[in-house]
């Protein structure tokens, strides 16, 4: 049958399947080994990959990007055309407008030469004015000339200043003709330098050529190609990378090891002419200064009591000038004879001027030229008329539009005073932002004394306080010799201050002087305590239903505000 089994037959064909098998696995077994080689081959060809790789990131690293910055990047421009700013070592903000071309003459919007290069210009409507030690130069918008103080006319081969577009524009060499600050061009990074700082300052001659790149690292872009022997100002020293300042005022870094010495050293000007050089007249000795108040001509009476009691006091104040109006006339209340005694008792006369005519407008006094013109022709004059031997400005109701109008003056009081030896001194409050407008920089420059009005921290119409506080003081004088010289600073203590009454939650306030706070304590019988957060006596005491509190000012405070003077180095004192 077909379907039947057969034993034997099945037997021998496992038997040759079985040996049929017997090969493949043996061929099977045999290339194992092949197989690990492959393997081997393999993973030495991944980690060669791998340290190809390696070597070749390492060898880019150690490759100087040639990327060169553009000038849009550099200085944050999106006009290609646009000409970036350096001022000094700052790159500045060209919001205020940007520097351009007219008929071969670079010129500046005033609102970028005011607030970023130099805020000595002044534009009175007019004429646009620039004051130095001596002369005050005036330049026609339009016009290729400008005149001096004395007249004369000085032609140029350019417009000193125009209006395009509405904005007034000066030129940069007028700029560097008035103000000493020079300028370069450079056309590659489409930048202009301008630079007036005449400081020493850290510089360096290069050992190699190299490149100035825009951060430390030489894959970074290159800002400036610079070649061996060119000097850079070095701005900031890092461990390996520096920061620099090319001579095309660009600003970048530069590998350590390709910089020379570094010295300190003042940068030359550049046509070889000499800066201008304001002078002071200053006492061989510290200046203690007195206010005389004089409300009439009979200031004369009151001298004899005010020398026989002030000793030691080397300059006296009588408050003689008033602004009186709009115009710049004055009223003027001094006395020759004054002067005459004053001297024989071994005294200085300053006179004062002062802005307490509130019907006065200080935008239009010092803001119109001829207003200006007016009140320093009288100021001066008079004082020569009396003998006097300067000025004492006291100007305390200035505002902040009004700020450059009053510097303007300043410049321009100085100048005359400068040309007939008188002394001219400023009164200033206590630096506070809203004062920052009296620009004591510019006034520790061109007048002969700064004097810090060292009181009223609190006031009519303030929570009740101290009228001067030591720390307050200090802070003040610490703030003012920051922006003007300590040694042409005069600090002006009170000899004054305030009884504050509180009625039913209601503050009042009354100046009186140090005898009249004395007998005040007396009269109630209070004894004041010293209270060493202010350094001054304090006194409390309830009296017909109301509170009364007062901050003494007495020997004991004054001598702590005295001591104030030679910590920091100051020209002297000044009572009010």
């Amino acid at each position: 049958m077909g379907d039947e089994k057969n034993p034997e037959k099945d037997f021998e064909k496992e038997k040759k399947k079985k040996i049929e098998k017997e090969p493949e696995k043996q061929t099977k077994k045999a290339p194992k080994p092949k197989k690990k080689k492959k393997k081997g081959k393999a993973g030495f060809l991944f980690i060669l990959l791998i340290l190809l790789a390696v070597i070749c990131a390492g060898v880019y690293l150690l490759i100087p990007s040639k990327n060169r910055v553009s000038h849009n990047q550099y200085f944050g421009l999106k006009d290609d055309n646009q000409y970036g700013l350096i001022v000094n070592s700052e790159i500045v903000d060209i919001t205020n407008g940007a520097p351009f071309e007219e008929n071969g003459v670079w010129y500046l919007p005033f609102s970028t030469l005011y607030y970023e290069i130099s805020d000595a210009f002044y534009y009175d409507g007019l004429a646009l004015l620039y004051t130095d030690p001596l002369q005050t130069y005036s330049a026609t918008p339009g016009e290729s000339f400008y005149t001096d103080s004395d007249g004369i006319k000085y032609t140029l081969t350019y417009q000193p200043c125009y209006f395009k577009d509405g904005s007034l524009c000066i030129a940069l060499d007028y700029l560097k003709l008035m103000d000493y600050s020079y300028y370069t061009v450079d056309d590659t990074m489409k930048s202009i330098w301008v630079f007036n700082d005449w400081s020493e300052q850290p510089r360096a001659s290069l050992l190699k050529d190299t490149k100035a790149r825009t951060q430390a690292g030489i894959k970074n872009d290159i800002v400036a190609s610079l070649a061996t022997g060119d000097v850079v100002t070095v701005l900031e020293q890092g461990a390996s990378w520096s920061q620099v300042q090319t001579q095309t005022g660009l600003i970048g870094y530069v590998q350590n090891k390709m910089l020379g010495e570094i010295k300190e050293e003042a940068r030359a000007v550049p046509d070889g002419r000499p800066l201008p050089k304001y002078t002071n007249i200053t006492m061989d000795e510290m200046v203690v200064m007195g206010w005389h108040q004089v409300f009439s001509e009979s200031g004369y009476s009151q001298l004899d009591d005010i020398i026989s009691t002030a000793k030691g006091m080397n300059v006296i104040c009588p408050t003689w000038f008033t602004i009186k109006d709009n115009d710049g006339n004055i009223q003027n209340l001094g006395e020759k004879k004054y002067v005459t005694k004053a001297h024989k008792a071994g005294l200085q006369v300053w006179v004062m001027l002062d802005d307490i005519n509130i019907s006065t407008d200080g935008l239009q006094v010092f803001g119109t030229t001829s207003h200006r013109k007016t009140l320093i022709t009288a100021v001066i004059d008079a004082v020569k008329e009396l003998g006097a031997d300067g000025i004492n400005l006291d100007v305390e109701t200035i505002k902040s539009d009004v700020g450059p109008s009053y510097i303007q003056f300043i410049r321009e009081l100085s100048a005359a005073c400068r040309k007939e030896k008188l002394v001219l001194s400023v009164d200033n409050p206590v630096p506070e932002d809203f004062t920052s407008h009296y620009d004591r920089r510019e006034q520790g420059m061109v007048v002969d004394y700064i004097v810090i009005m060292g009181y009223d921290e609190h006031y009519v119409g303030s929570d009740a306080g101290s009228v001067a506080s030591l720390p307050w003081v200090e802070q003040g004088v610490q703030d003012t010799i920051a922006e003007a010289p300590a040694e042409r600073t005069v600090l002006a203590i009170p000899f004054y201050t305030r009884l504050w009454k509180t009625t039913g939650g209601a503050l009042t306030s009354e100046a009186i002087g140090m005898d009249e706070a004395q007998n005040v304590l007396t009269e109630n019988g209070v004894e004041a305590v010293w209270d060493g957060s202010v350094s001054q006596n304090y006194a409390t005491f309830e009296k017909d239903n109301s509170t009364y509190q007062i901050w003494l000012e007495d020997a004991q405070s004054i001598v702590e505000k005295v001591k104030l003077i030679p910590k920091y180095n100051l020209a002297g004192v000044a009572q009010w």
